[in-house]
Parts: structure tokens; C-alpha cells; sequence
């Protein structure tokens, strides 16, 4: 009895297997191979498990329309722990050990930075996932960004956040800057100094921190005893949680307080923070948003929240995944309009192109956070879209003591 069963059970999933097979369509031609490192242990896996993610439901919708000019699609990749000294070692075996036909990311820019000399040296292309003005060193024609802020740049990441502090009244008149001491919150930290200056607003504490701090409640002291009327942070995630922590245990209450503080965009940081986040307001890449609903993306990050089920990944997704599926797009469209892999032949058909993405910068305020549900965070009812005026989903609750009570 246990025999037949065990058989007819065999016969089964074979069946299921051909059905599924015959369903997919059959390549005879050598996949292409896209080649990358990414995070996906250390401090910033929390963001690169879910771009990975996102790039294999690219890999696959591409390979269920028939590839890539008649090719499937392989993604090659390897972990690099977070660590920029990791990046160089990883790109120089993606391309002389690999040899991979093209190359996408790193994520971030102090990975970015330090894959760009091998890419460089190699003549290769590559779209890098959120580099902050990485090439402004290197001026190198090859590669390219996906990034929120577009061609704003550094500036992009604290411009809506001074806007709405220069909007209130009576506006506010010092400013406190503070950045984590590495590539990223500095050049971040750069263009809010330089947006504070042409508001009209005195600096008062401007200063970075090491990248290894654990204790920020010293930092976040001496801000406060420089008395700011507004707050500006840029900060990794595991300093975005110390910060947020030690700021509602001393009762760190400015006018306006926020910035750029990429461990807020994560889900699972946003559960773990929960009230703690109410009156932040923060440089967001995306939420769900009447404005946002660009075409295609209703249907990728539904893909996402279904696949990221038990797999140890943000379980929404909204904030970096639209990004690397639109990287994925970018690059796909490139060779399909040039029917080419030719990395110099596709960098200029990229800078001369437009593509259309599932992807569209704006701020955020949190408002009216309770627990730690994930609900609340799956729209943007406690995730107030406040700036650019047209994506609007609601208005600034000012100043920061007043919303943290919300």
C-alpha cells in the first residue's frame, strides 16, 4: 500500500513537472548573465535581500516573455557582507572568472564607490542601485544611477525637508545637521548643508559620527544642547534606530525633525519603532499613493509581498524594490532596442533614451502610528506623503512635539 501510493504520488508530481515545464518557454540559446554583489548579510541586508528579491522577479517576467533577444536570463551574484572592502575582489570575479555579459548595482554608494575602479579599468557598464553622486569622481560614461532624487543629486535628499521648514510660520531659524561618518550620510549631509544655507538658515551643530557608534545618545545630547529649531540626520539603518531610540529618551523635541534615515524606510524598522516614529519626517523613495500607482508597479510589488512570505525579507518591499525592478527595466529595454551586448554600445543608446518604469522623491511624515501592526504601514493613512505639493496625501503636523502626539 505505502509502495503504490509512493508511485502514484511519483507519477503525479511528474506530470505537474512536464505541465509546468511545457508552459515556460524553452530557450536553445546560452542564457545572458548578469553579474552583481550584493548585501545581503551585515548592516545593510535589511535593503539588499529585498533588491535581490526584486531582481529575480524581474529575471523571471523577462524569461516568461521569451528573454532577452531570444536569450534567457541568469542573475550571478555574491554576498558582500555589507563591507566596501568586499566589492572590488567580487566585480573582478564576476568579470574575468564569471565572465558575465553585463554587470548591475552594487546597492549603495559607499559599495558603489568601491566597485567603480574594476568597472572602470574593464570598460564595462553598469546601472548602480542607489549610488549618491558616486561618479561625480570619476566622470565615467558607463555608468549609471537609479536613484530617488534623479539628477538633484545630493541635494535632492534634504531640498523637500528645508522647503517645508522655510514654509511654516513663524519659520524656523537654526538648524542642526548631523551624519554618520562614512560615503552616503556624508554627501547627503553635504547638500543639506548647502539647501540650509540658501533657505536662510544658521547652522548651529553641524557633525558626523563613526560609523561604529552604538551609543547615540551623547550625539543626540549635544544637538539638543545647541538648542536647533529643526533637525537634520542622514543615517544608515542600525544608526536610524539608535537615533530615533535615544532622541525620544531624552526627549529631543525641535521644531522640525528628520532627514534622511534609510533604516526608516525598511518595514520591519518601522514595526520595531512604532510610535516612536510619529512627527518624523523622512526623505522616502516610495509609498503607496494615488500619485505613485505608476503603471505596472500594483502589479510587481503584489509579486514581492507574495514571494517574501517566509523568506526572512521586508515583507512590503516599498521602498527599494519598485527601483531594482526598474534597473532590471532599464537595462532589458537597452538591449532590446540596440539587440546588443556590447556594453559601449548600450551606455550610449541609455544616455540618449528615456524608459518607461514602475517607478516614478518625496517626504514623509509619520502621523498616528500605533503598536507595531504592519497594517498601518501597508498605505499612506500613517505615512504621510507632505512634499512635493502635487503627491500630497495629507499636510504637516507642526511642529514635532505637537505630532509626536499624534
Amino acid at each position: 500500500m505505502h509502495l503504490r501510493t509512493s508511485w502514484r504520488a511519483l507519477i503525479t508530481a511528474l506530470v505537474i513537472a512536464i505541465v509546468s515545464l511545457a508552459a515556460r518557454p524553452t530557450f536553445a540559446a546560452e542564457p545572458i548573465r548578469i553579474g552583481f554583489s550584493m548585501a545581503l548579510t551585515g548592516p545593510s541586508a535589511v535593503i539588499g535581500k529585498q533588491i535581490l528579491l526584486a531582481l529575480e522577479i524581474w529575471r523571471d517576467d523577462v524569461n516568461a516573455k521569451g528573454g532577452l533577444i531570444g536569450r534567457p536570463v541568469d542573475l550571478v551574484y555574491y554576498d558582500d557582507q555589507s563591507q566596501p572592502p568586499n566589492v572590488p575582489g567580487i566585480y573582478t570575479k564576476l568579470i574575468n572568472v564569471d565572465k558575465v555579459d553585463l554587470l548591475i548595482g552594487p546597492y549603495a554608494t559607499n559599495m558603489i564607490a568601491a566597485a567603480m575602479p574594476v568597472v572602470i579599468q574593464s570598460n564595462k557598464m553598469t546601472l548602480g542601485i542607489f549610488g549618491l553622486l558616486v561618479n561625480g569622481q570619476f566622470k565615467y560614461k558607463r555608468y549609471f544611477s537609479m536613484l530617488a532624487t534623479g539628477p538633484s543629486g545630493a541635494l535632492g535628499f534634504s531640498q523637500g525637508f528645508f522647503e517645508l521648514a522655510k514654509a511654516q510660520s513663524p519659520k524656523p531659524r537654526t538648524v542642526a545637521i548631523v551624519s554618520a561618518d562614512a560615503e552616503f550620510a556624508r554627501t547627503a549631509s553635504d547638500g543639506a548643508r548647502e539647501n540650509a544655507k540658501a533657505a536662510g538658515f544658521e547652522i548651529v551643530y553641524d557633525r558626523r559620527y563613526p560609523p561604529n557608534t552604538t551609543d547615540y545618545a551623547p550625539i543626540v545630547r549635544a544637538v539638543q544642547a545647541t538648542g536647533p529649531d529643526i533637525a537634520f540626520v542622514a543615517a544608515y539603518p542600525p544608526d536610524s534606530v539608535g537615533i530615533v531610540r535615544a532622541a525620544s529618551e531624552i526627549n529631543f523635541a525641535p521644531k522640525l525633525f528628520g532627514g534622511t534615515m534609510v533604516g526608516l524606510l525598511a518595514t520591519n524598522i518601522k514595526m520595531q519603532l512604532g510610535p516612536l516614529l510619529n512627527g518624523i519626517v523622512n526623505h522616502e523613495d516610495f509609498v503607496p499613493g494615488p500619485s505613485f500607482n505608476f503603471p505596472g508597479v500594483g502589479e510587481m510589488l503584489a509579486t514581492y509581498r507574495a514571494r517574501a512570505q517566509g523568506q526572512g525579507v521586508d515583507p512590503l518591499g516599498y521602498a527599494f524594490a519598485p527601483f531594482a525592478y526598474a534597473a532590471g527595466q532599464v537595462l532589458a529595454a537597452a538591449v532590446e532596442q540596440t539587440k546588443s551586448l556590447d556594453h559601449d554600445r548600450l551606455a550610449t543608446h541609455i544616455h540618449a533614451s528615456h524608459f518607461k518604469t514602475v517607478v516614478g522623491e518625496m517626504f514623509t511624515q509619520f502621523q498616528n502610528v500605533t503598536g507595531s501592526d504592519i497594517e498601518q504601514f501597508k498605505d499612506s493613512t500613517r505615512q504621510v506623503i507632505v512634499w512635493p505639493a502635487e503627491y500630497k496625501t495629507g499636510s504637516l503636523v507642526y511642529p514635532y512635539a505637537e505630532a509626536r502626539r499624534k
